[in-house]
């Protein structure tokens, strides 16, 4: 069997080696182009652009459906604001703001 692997490519012509080592030349130039072309700074930069826009844009996605979510516990069926969820917040909120006023005041001082 090996010897029969022998004679084949003993019989080969100079042409067929010829032809067979322009050939894989051109594989290799066609992988080092590839090769060249995924390194290239340009190249890199444009994957890590594309890899943030899109981290981005699912997060931008998250916080959207959660807002959305949000809006709607204080909003009725018709849009119109539910007091009685709406002003405990703003209470909450009011607060807040006062606390934290208070209390740089009371650095300052």
């Amino acid at each position: 069997m090996g010897e029969a692997s022998t004679k084949d490519q003993s019989a080969r012509t100079t042409a067929q080696i010829e032809a067979d080592i322009a050939r894989t030349r051109t594989q290799l130039a066609a992988t080092l182009d590839e090769l060249a072309m995924r390194v290239h700074p340009s190249t890199v930069s444009a994957q890590v652009k594309a890899k943030a826009v899109a981290a981005m844009e699912e997060r931008a996605g998250r916080a959207y459906v959660a807002a959305s979510g949000l809006v709607e516990k204080f909003v009725d069926e018709k849009g119109q604001p539910r007091k009685e969820r709406v002003v405990p917040v703003a209470l909450v909120g009011v607060g807040l703001v006062l606390l934290v006023a208070s209390s740089r005041k009371r650095r300052k001082d």
